[in-house]
């Protein structure tokens, strides 16, 4: 196998690639609500060759080689869209109020491409491949759910890799940007607050207890963390998003209910936060003669780059893309007089896969702004560059294979 040889014969079968991810996009779920996506992932797999085993609620892998000894590396795609009513400008758009708007349905393409090409190659393999098609991403879910049910054993998984494209980069489409080392997305944690009071009459406050009131009180004090109680070194966000209570101008209600949400960079700072959040919220609806309860929902621990699996695959991509199409984020920014490398502001749960083996996230550029990719990932006119199914394909395949050979 060469990185040349690859490569066409990933283009080779780019209008497979095509078809593919015109099925998935015409077809998302969301969530672990993903049954079309599964069965057709799943198919394709058996088609090739494949023996898929189901991890978790809607989760699937399948192992490419293990005919040679040697170690194990897993490359993962997510499956799942977001809730959104389709408005891009495309021949195959979504129909059921459900939109592939951050590029999943490309992600699922390119990992099944590339098990068409390890299926090819299967016997230089040196060691074997996993092969990750998860759900549940958007809801930071998925990747925990897989792990739980074992997808990183039986064989244990050495070294993982996700890929994820980018549209409205500045950067020629097909361009890799690999992650330098450390931490490249914040962890991330939903929150709910209740704040609990006395309903009365509008007239008569005296008579009950304001939870709008205390809701308030609540979200000032929050701000509060930022202000006084992080360093200057800390990087975190905390947001409230919403808000209800009551339905009569009238009326004092009951209760009132927040929900939010937090980003760190640290899990220091993480966990400091979650209790921080509690102790302000309980301590201030007491002040008040009130009571808040906080319960956190979903997230997501900080995604780790392995530091030496950001240098093998960084040499790895030169080679298959050559020098103009490949970038670690900091030559990028340092080409672009940006300086250091900015970090993702948005969290990714491959995350979980970081926190247990060595791992690596990688940005391919699909769709130039200057070519009609103008819209960020999430937005209902959010669209994509097929043109890059091929390369996806072949860097997930080729590192794959590549970092196996290296380290016997």
């Amino acid at each position: 196998m060469t990185a040349e040889g690859l490569l066409q014969e990933a283009s080779g079968f780019q209008e497979q690639l095509i078809k593919t991810r015109h099925y998935l996009h015409t077809h998302p779920g969301t969530g672990f609500d993903i049954a079309e996506t599964v069965a057709y992932v799943k198919q394709e797999l058996i088609s090739m060759g494949y023996e898929p085993k189901e991890y978790g609620k809607a989760g699937l892998a399948a192992l490419a080689g293990g005919k040679k000894p040697g170690k194990v590396f897993l490359i993962r795609a997510d499956m799942d869209a977001l809730p959104i009513k389709e408005e891009a400008d495309v021949d195959f758009p979504s129909t059921n109020g459900k939109m592939h708007a951050c590029g999943h349905d490309m992600h699922t393409t390119m990992l099944l491409g590339a098990a068409r090409l390890l299926k090819e190659h299967e016997d230089e393999i040196e060691g074997t491949v996993k092969l990750m098609f998860q759900p549940a991403e958007e809801i930071f879910e998925g990747s925990h759910d897989m792990i739980e049910a074992g997808v990183l054993k039986n064989p244990d998984v050495d070294a993982a890799l996700m890929i994820h494209v980018m549209a409205g980069l500045p950067v020629p489409a097909g361009t890799v940007i690999s992650c330098d080392s450390g931490v490249s997305a914040p962890a991330a944690d939903y929150f709910s607050i209740h704040v609990q009071g006395k309903g009365c009459h509008g007239s008569m406050p005296n008579n009950g207890v304001d939870p709008i009131t205390v809701a308030a009180h609540i979200i000032t004090g929050l701000q509060e963390i930022h202000a006084r109680e992080l360093g200057l070194s800390d990087e975190a966000v905390l947001t409230i998003g919403t808000i209800q209570a009551g339905k009569a101008a009238n009326v004092i209600p009951d209760t009132a209910e927040m929900s939010g949400t937090i980003r760190t960079y640290d899990e220091a700072a993480r966990s400091f936060l979650k209790q921080r959040i509690t102790d302000i919220a309980s301590g201030i609806a007491s002040a008040f003669r009130a009571a808040a309860s906080v319960s956190f929902g979903s997230g997501c621990p900080t995604l780790l780059n392995n530091s030496e699996l950001a240098i093998c695959t960084a040499k790895y991509i030169k080679e298959l893309l050559g020098p103009t199409k490949a970038f670690t984020a900091g030559q990028l920014n340092a080409m672009s007089g940006a300086g250091k490398a900015p970090k993702s502001t948005g969290s990714e749960d491959f995350a979980y896969v970081s926190q247990e083996v060595p791992s690596i996230m990688l940005a391919l550029a699909a769709g130039h702004p200057n070519e009609g990719y103008c819209y960020p990932q999430h937005h209902p006119k959010a669209k994509f560059d097929e043109a890059v199914l091929p390369s996806g394909s072949a860097v997930y395949a080729y590192t794959a294979m590549r970092w196996l050979s290296e380290h016997k």
